[in-house]
């Protein structure tokens, strides 16, 4: 059977990326995306709203290029896979589990300009700039006794 793992999210930043480097020199940013989905409720007519956080892990040139240029509002497109983490909590003996996304592109949705002025608005009616693909070669995610946090 065959598997499919991708997540297309668009979103803006809940906090500025953290980025760190491992023992090895690979950069690994760490962001949380807010995605909104608007609705009328088909009972009372109101217009209600969900916010779903959505954690998402970046390596090497691109956590670098991220860390740099998006901070807390930022409006950003992910492309990336699901990967769910599992770990058992030292307090209370438990096994726990997280859902998020590991980045393979992305795509900024606001000028240059703008963020450079610190404007997290994207500006209406022009074009975002190019997708940022995946550099050709880069070494896969680091083992987790890697990661340095």
């Amino acid at each position: 059977m065959a598997n499919y793992n991708k997540v297309i999210l668009i979103g803006n930043l809940t906090r500025d990326p953290e980025l760190r480097y491992t023992p090895k020199g690979m950069a690994i940013a760490k962001l949380s995306l807010a995605v909104n989905r608007n609705w009328r409720d088909a009972n009372s007519g109101e217009l209600k709203e969900e916010v779903t956080y959505v954690d998402i892990d970046a390596f090497g040139k691109q956590a670098e290029t991220l860390g740099q240029y998006v901070k807390k509002g930022s409006p950003l497109m992910v492309e990336g896979r699901l990967r769910l983490d599992t770990w058992e909590d030292k307090q209370t003996n438990q096994k726990r589990s997280k859902l998020g996304v590991v980045l393979e592109s992305f795509q900024f949705l606001d000028s240059l300009k703008n963020r450079e002025a610190g404007a997290t608005e994207a500006p209406r009616n022009r074009p975002a700039p190019a997708a940022t693909p995946p550099p050709e070669g880069e070494a896969a995610p680091p083992e987790e006794d890697d990661v340095p946090f």
